[in-house]
């Protein structure tokens, strides 16, 4: 069985009630619960949050929220694994054994169930422990530059400072939108980026962080653009 679990806690705290604010005349996270949905990936969908507005939006979108998350995993300092690995032992309370876990922020409007399904597929033909979603750097990190506290810049890597782009290895970076996981990954805190880990590839247009206002400013402009092609 898969089960998609969407972590939506209450204290959000750059972009207050960010979980459940309107985005594009819809909460946040209803479309991260309508992406699970269509995608047809899962068994179950679920919500896990310490938050009963939350949990009543949550279950208004159509997902279900059979607990709340307790108050030990609900604070600045959790990380994502612990909070999949408690769902997922509630989970298996109610509907039996799982095999395949993927873990669905909240704050991922961007999110396709096209790309849900081709990660499943992903992580079962590569065995692999993740598949999630990553996307290139539009510039070469290896030209990336810090400032320095004389007012001036400093390469990071100033041995490339002449080698040409076309030369330079291309990047990636998770989009943050989702992760498949293996159960036992999940159980054993495997860290989610690093070898045992399979890409799948999406375009920038689709890969947009919401941490800030500023974030969120950007990616309504750009899911209005997004929405219209």
């Amino acid at each position: 069985m898969s089960l998609c679990i969407i972590p939506a806690r209450g204290g959000s705290k750059r972009i207050p009630r960010k979980n459940i604010k309107v985005f594009h005349g819809r909460p946040m996270i209803s479309w991260s619960i309508q992406a699970a949905l269509e995608s047809g990936a899962f068994d179950q969908v679920i919500v896990s949050t310490d938050d009963a507005e939350i949990a009543e939006t949550a279950k208004a979108g159509g997902a279900k929220v059979p607990f709340m998350r307790p108050a030990e995993l609900s604070d600045d300092n959790t990380a994502t694994v612990p909070v999949i690995a408690h769902a997922l032992a509630e989970a298996e309370t109610l509907w039996g054994p799982q095999s395949l876990v993927c873990c669905l922020y909240a704050t991922a409007p961007f999110v396709q169930a096209d790309d849900i399904r081709a990660a499943r597929t992903l992580i079962e033909d590569t065995g692999a422990d993740y598949a999630f979603p990553v996307t290139s750097f539009p510039f070469p990190i290896q030209r990336g530059v810090k400032l320095t506290d004389d007012g001036r810049m400093a390469m990071f890597q100033p041995e490339h400072a002449l080698t040409r782009s076309q030369d330079l290895v291309e990047a990636y970076h998770d989009v943050g939108q989702f992760y498949w996981g293996q159960k036992s990954a999940w159980l054993a805190g495997k860290t989610i980026i690093g070898p045992g880990a399979a890409p799948l590839v999406i375009p920038r247009h689709r890969a947009q962080d919401i941490d800030t206002p500023e974030d969120w400013d950007r990616a309504e402009r750009l899911f209005a653009t997004f929405r219209g092609m």
